[in-house]
């Protein structure tokens, strides 16, 4: 092992124990370029995992155009109903059974293979064809959460961590923001297999990039651990290794009530997430007098760009918390205070833009680009907190939990809110909107001291040792 990967080491970290936390560790040149690359795929292989997801949505329009499918909006919305369904149980299930492989190999290979299915979906012409590979991209798409989720915690420490995951959080807004360039510029060139035929050649290279670029965890690769913690007897880990994919679920997760209040937080969370995005364009045509959907599409496209900001202040500010506490509170309780003042922004930036005059669009952009800043600082840091919460093992299994009930909360966005709008009107809608915030803030008002993984460890063992907290 190359000892000389990180300057700070298990002894040092371990004289520190007593505080529940080490201090900030010092990497070497080596290390930290090996790092970069392991980043640097984990986002481009996220990001790419957007491309293949969202592909469908950009050519979808030239599909229906094409009079030799004779397809309609219809047809298109029975591809597009099954997808959801079959991803927000992918994110459960391999974020639970992926826990006893390689995030590394299923990262990359999770992205090959949705990015097969976009070739194979564009060699098809009937709606079965299209509907069965559909649904089998959803399948799949949740592989690459929860194994980058479980990248980040072994390569990055607690007081940077907050930083990179918000870093790699824009994955998602690269990729949303490359799929109508490449799907739909594609599909309008070249017709529309070529906007499915694109995204999944871009999926298949980048994916190769991945299994060259990454590896699961420093020790791979003969650098010490990030977060050296106690070592336990060979016979008890030994013990640990043969756990049950189950007995880890239940145990780890499952029993875990405040992962349960995280997973209730993203729940609601969501509903506004999917609320603004599902709805604002409707809202502005219909109550603030837009002339049309073009329109009120650039007056909301500031949403992705206040999220990239959002998220990567929101990771600044949480590790600002962690460093600035010198040890002495919660590492997820610092996390959790970032993602509450940013829910009570998301309120006050709702009540806002009801207030906001229609002749003022460039207001509108605005007060939306503050919506996506404090909507997407919550989404990433619930998912952060949720994987310090628990041991290294179980991340995959939380991870995958926690995305299992943010889609429920995206669902709920859907056929309720539209009822609500429809028989009570756009001003209880902002009230709705607004309510799960507030019972966001509720649930996670108890869990502002809440330690991490790693402290609760230290602090373990220096009751072993003999020493107090």
């Amino acid at each position: 092992m190359r000892t000389e990967g990180l300057v700070s080491t298990a002894a040092t970290a371990a004289a520190a124990g007593g505080a529940g936390e080490a201090p900030a560790p010092t990497y070497s040149p080596d290390f930290v370029r090996r790092r970069l690359l392991v980043f640097f795929g984990i986002v481009i292989g996220y990001s790419s995992y957007y491309l293949t997801r969202n592909s469908l949505t950009y050519t979808a329009p030239v599909m229906v155009a094409d009079p030799t499918l004779g397809m309609d909006i219809t047809q298109i919305g029975a591809m597009t109903s099954i997808f959801p369904i079959a991803y927000g149980m992918s994110k459960f299930i391999s974020g639970v059974v992926g826990a006893k492989f390689s995030p590394t190999v299923l990262l990359a290979g999770g992205l090959m293979s949705t990015a097969i299915i976009n070739i194979a979906f564009g060699f098809g012409s009937s709606l079965g064809w299209f509907v069965f590979f559909w649904g089998l991209n959803g399948t799949l798409q949740g592989v690459g959460g929860p194994c980058c989720a479980r990248i980040l915690t072994t390569w990055f420490a607690g007081k940077e961590r907050g930083t990179y995951w918000g870093m790699w959080n824009i994955a998602h807004n690269l990729g949303g923001f490359a799929a109508p360039l490449v799907a739909g510029g594609f599909a309008k060139a070249m017709g529309w297999k070529w906007g499915m035929f694109a995204p999944g050649i871009i999926g298949l290279v980048v994916g190769v990039i991945v299994l060259l670029a990454c590896r699961d965890k420093p020790e791979d690769i003969g650098f010490p651990p990030v977060e050296p913690v106690s070592s336990k007897p060979k016979g008890e880990e030994k013990k640990k290794d043969d756990v049950d994919i189950w007995s880890a679920l239940v145990n780890n997760v499952l029993k875990n009530p405040f992962i349960w209040g995280m997973a209730l937080t993203y729940f609601f969370i969501y509903v506004v997430r999917q609320g603004v995005t599902s709805w604002f364009v409707f809202y502005l045509i219909k109550v603030k007098g837009v002339e049309d959907a073009a329109q009120a599409a650039v007056r909301v496209s500031g949403l992705e760009l206040g999220g990239l900001v959002g998220s990567l202040i929101a990771g600044k500010l949480s590790d600002g918390l962690i460093n600035a506490s010198e040890g002495r509170g919660g590492n997820v309780g610092a996390r959790v205070k970032v993602v509450m003042a940013y829910t009570v922004g998301i309120a006050l930036s709702l009540l806002a833009f009801q207030a906001v005059p229609a002749n003022l669009p460039w207001l509108q952009w605005l007060n939306v680009f503050l919506i996506g800043f404090f909507i997407y600082g919550p989404q990433m840091l619930i998912g952060l907190c949720g994987a310090e919460l628990v041991g290294p093992s179980s991340v995959g299994a939380s991870e995958g939990f926690l995305g299992w009930i943010a889609y429920l909360g995206a669902a709920n966005a859907g056929i309720p809110l539209s009822i609500i709008v429809k028989e009570y009107g756009w001003n209880t809608y902002f009230s709705t909107l607004i309510a799960a915030c507030a019972l966001a803030l509720l649930l996670l008002s108890p869990m502002t001291r809440l330690r991490s993984y790693v402290q609760r460890e230290a602090s373990r063992k220096a009751r072993l040792e003999g020493k107090t907290e």
